[in-house]
């Protein structure tokens, strides 16, 4: 099989130890922040959305619509962040959106009235935006070479991945003792000391000229943005982390309904849902693993496809203890692959100029799908009255995934594909054409 043309980064120059060193601590600095971002400013909702309700004197569905605007906002601010990481870097505005989350978590402490948690959300989807998962991997994008790159990526979201794991119990052990609005309070602190130091001290941009993490001029940034956005194999990327990403925000919000109507108890499907939070660091370490073998994209389609099997059977599964066991840890070793197999697949086609805007306007359908899911699968519940359907519907999402990712691997590349991403057919250092063939595992 002839080699094919894929532009990856390239390391231009040999990196000194004291920029790789840095690079780590940003790493370092990153794991600590998201794991305390999405704890407080993301998982807390989900523990004191009952609390608040009732305080509020209105209904779990009105207020969980205070997610949504959130989740709305956020793919709003996705594609201008993007665009504001590549001119700038990360640390002014990942240090402003964390000031910001951390003061609208004492704004949220303060509503008396279902508008205001609804405007208050409205800006914390903009902070989460700006200092969450989506710009930290820019920035690691940014400082590391391709070798390097997918370690960096992993030691991040490794960590990040029990934030629910830690913070869920303590926020509702908080909310027992103190009250919601007392917890929010202390989430702010403990936010707020642990982000923004971290963002303002540790976060920079790369040496500029130092290998791809250099400050790339305008015009080749927009090169690789349009290249991307006329490539086929982005937009059947996206289709495969839109439908994936649908499927795993319904199945996060109705496993706990699901289990409990097929007459478990409740602390027992609380505590299976729980397993996808430890079952996400399982699948990135699992997807890191595998594909020292075998190709990215042909391991996440085989994760993505064993998640649709796993989703569709669980009606037949969960009658038992074990049987849902089974069926949530089948699921389970998909969550959090799509946050490795991204910045994976994407750099390796574009290179890293450009990479945060690219990635925003990926970003920007698979967040709206997390906002549309879990309302698609709550009306499909009503209409048809039960869950089977919406676990049916969970599981073709994911074969559509799975067939989204390998015909983004099957679609050849341009012939002339490094003189389309640069004009003139200059790579200027942001990335360069590498054969890849079938006898060399990678992400094609």
């Amino acid at each position: 099989m002839a080699p094919t043309t894929t532009p990856v980064a390239a390391d231009r120059t040999v990196r000194g130890h004291r920029q790789v060193f840095h690079g780590w601590w940003i790493v370092a600095a990153f794991a600590v922040t998201q794991t305390a971002g999405y704890g407080a400013l993301y998982y807390a909702f989900a523990v004191l959305l009952h609390p608040i309700a009732a305080d509020l004197h209105t209904t779990s569905a009105a207020v969980t619509g205070a997610l949504t605007a959130a989740i709305l906002a956020w793919a709003a601010a996705a594609i201008p962040v993007g665009r504001w990481l590549d001119r700038h870097g990360g640390r002014g505005l990942m240090t402003i959106g964390s000031l910001a989350g951390a003061a609208l978590l004492v704004a949220w402490s303060r509503v008396h009235e279902l508008w205001q948690l609804y405007l208050v959300f409205a800006g914390l989807g903009a902070a989460m935006a700006m200092a969450l998962y989506d710009a930290a991997t820019a920035v690691i994008v940014s400082w590391f070479d391709p070798a390097r790159r997918p370690k960096a990526i992993l030691a991040m979201v490794i960590v990040a991945g029990f934030a629910s794991t830690i913070f869920m119990p303590l926020t509702g052990l908080s909310e027992q003792r103190y009250g919601w609005r007392t917890t929010l309070l202390v989430l702010a602190a403990v936010y707020a000391a642990v982000a923004v130091p971290l963002h303002a001290l540790v976060v920079r941009r790369p040496p500029a000229g130092n290998g791809p993490a250099g400050r790339p001029a305008t015009a080749q940034r927009a090169a690789a943005v349009r290249a991307a956005t006329r490539d086929s194999r982005f937009w059947w990327l996206a289709v495969a982390f839109i439908a994936h990403s649908a499927a795993m925000t319904a199945m996060t919000v109705h496993l706990v309904g699901f289990l409990t109507g097929e007459g478990h108890p409740a602390t027992f499907a609380a505590t299976v849902a729980g397993l996808l939070g430890v079952l996400s660091v399982t699948g990135r370490l699992v997807l890191t693993g595998a594909q020292q073998r075998l190709r990215l994209t042909t391991v996440v389609a085989a994760v993505f496809a064993t998640q649709a099997v796993a989703a569709i059977t669980l009606p037949l599964l969960a009658g038992t203890r074990t049987g849902a066991v089974v069926g949530v840890v089948a699921f389970g070793i998909g969550f959090g692959v799509a946050n490795l197999a991204s910045p994976a697949l994407l750099t390796d086609r574009y290179g890293t100029a450009g990479y945060a805007t690219i990635a925003g306007t990926l970003a920007t359908p698979v967040t709206l799908a997390k906002a549309g899911a879990p309302l698609g699968a709550a009306a499909l519940y009503t209409a048809t009255g039960g869950y089977t359907p919406v676990l049916a519907t969970i599981g073709a999402a994911c074969l559509v995934a799975a067939a989204g990712i390998l015909a983004r691997a099957g679609t050849p590349a341009p012939a002339t594909e490094p003189e389309r991403l640069l004009p003139t057919g200059k790579h200027a250092g942001v990335s360069e054409p590498v054969a890849s063939s079938k006898g060399r595992p990678g992400p094609e």
